[in-house]
């Protein structure tokens, strides 16, 4: 009984934690999104003076959605204070070592749709493998076991963005792949990252 009770002033002075920091107007962070990555991965491929409202349209996300991931982000310390610049190296470290625990992936029946993981046109000349994996998309020509993607809209917004499509694609290796697949992936990411890794 004493430990319910416990566990129940602990839940209530969270609350109130958390309700007092609202109205100090500072948010919690409640764990990162799948959407978060790519919201990163996005900032990675554009020019630097991008606004929120270019990312919300080529990413076919939310104005507001986009707000609070940047926000979550920058709690994470994987992106600056200003919500600028991406700490590439520590989203790296995340992709690395916390993807496949945060965002797992399995792959699902076989659909038509668009390459990804090593089937993807970045990693396809490095390894020959007798499964294909693809975001399920109408506009797909290849037939492969579905994979996930880590939000919505994500097919759609590759498609318009071939630098964001190959990162994706890497991720997508990391998340699903093999041992010798999740290393070259993880090589050509950082690869990607470049000129600036910080």
């Amino acid at each position: 009984m004493k430990r319910i009770h416990d566990i129940a002033a602990t839940i209530i002075r969270n609350l109130r934690i958390e309700e007092y920091l609202v109205n100090l107007g500072m948010k919690t962070h409640k764990g990162m999104r799948p959407h978060d990555i790519v919201v990163l991965l996005k900032i990675i491929c554009s020019d630097k003076n991008w606004l929120s409202k270019d990312l919300a349209a080529s990413l076919y996300i939310s104005n507001s959605e986009i707000s609070e991931s940047l926000n979550r982000s920058m709690i994470a310390k994987l992106i600056s204070p200003d919500k600028r610049v991406v700490f590439k190296t520590a989203l790296y470290n995340f992709i690395e070592h916390g993807l496949t625990f945060v965002f797992p992936a399995e792959p699902g029946q076989v659909v038509k749709g668009i390459p990804t993981a090593h089937s993807a046109p970045i990693l396809k000349e490095f390894f020959v493998a007798d499964e294909q994996y693809v975001w399920a998309s109408p506009n797909g020509k290849v037939k492969g076991q579905l994979i996930t993607p880590l939000y919505p809209n994500q097919v759609k917004a590759a498609q318009a963005d071939e630098r964001l499509y190959d990162m994706l694609a890497l991720v997508d290796t990391i998340r699903v792949g093999k041992v010798r697949e999740q290393k070259k992936a993880l090589g050509l990411l950082k690869e990607s990252f470049e000129p600036v890794y910080e």
